[in-house]
């Protein structure tokens, strides 16, 4: 079940958060928006793509259903499931992996927290290219379907999070530290 004060604080904190917080809005409508993530990360694309599948190590705990990262896999094949265990055998698929091309690509589908509750559907590529000294890491979340008060209005929200995984998959790899600063 999904804690209605919780999903209210998260928007509101990413709402209100500086523009530095944000990932970029491609595009935001009613039926659907874009957001997209870049980040360069300071190691060869094989660690970076084999430490996105290991999601336990960086993802914020506060993003989970279970309030645990350690409860998060990715499966690193297609038809892997990136889900997530619960407490008394419960479980959350929040995404497939549909596309995989290692060291280059990922894609996955479904939708992510909150998201899941509604009539959405989203498509998430996660790109990988050298770049100067490591990689550039370029994340694409498009989603559709419907809500009421429009879609548009979890863009924000979402672009936050998003922003927040990544930058945390950077601590992770550079220093050995998720949450650093």
């Amino acid at each position: 079940m999904i804690n209605r004060h919780r999903v209210r604080v998260l928007a509101l904190a990413c709402l209100i958060a500086p523009r530095w917080l944000a990932a970029d809005i491609v595009d935001s409508a009613a039926n659907g928006f874009t957001v997209k993530e870049t980040v360069n990360i300071q190691a060869p694309p094989q660690d970076v793509y084999t430490k996105i599948f290991r999601v336990a190590d960086w993802w914020s705990p506060g993003h989970t259903f279970s309030q645990d990262a350690h409860n998060l896999s990715i499966e690193e094949k297609v038809g892997g499931c990136f889900c997530e265990k619960l407490p008394n055998g419960g479980a959350v698929k929040h995404m497939e992996v549909v596309y995989v091309a290692p060291s280059k690509t990922i894609v996955l589908r479904g939708t992510l927290g909150p998201l899941q509750a509604i009539g959405a559907i989203g498509s998430m590529q996660i790109q990988l290219t050298p770049a100067e000294g490591g990689t550039k890491v370029e994340v694409t979340y498009a989603v559709g379907g419907y809500l009421a008060a429009g879609m548009n209005t979890w863009a924000a929200p979402v672009d936050g999070v998003l922003k927040q995984q990544f930058t945390r998959l950077k601590n992770s790899i550079e220093k050995g530290d998720p949450g650093a600063k």
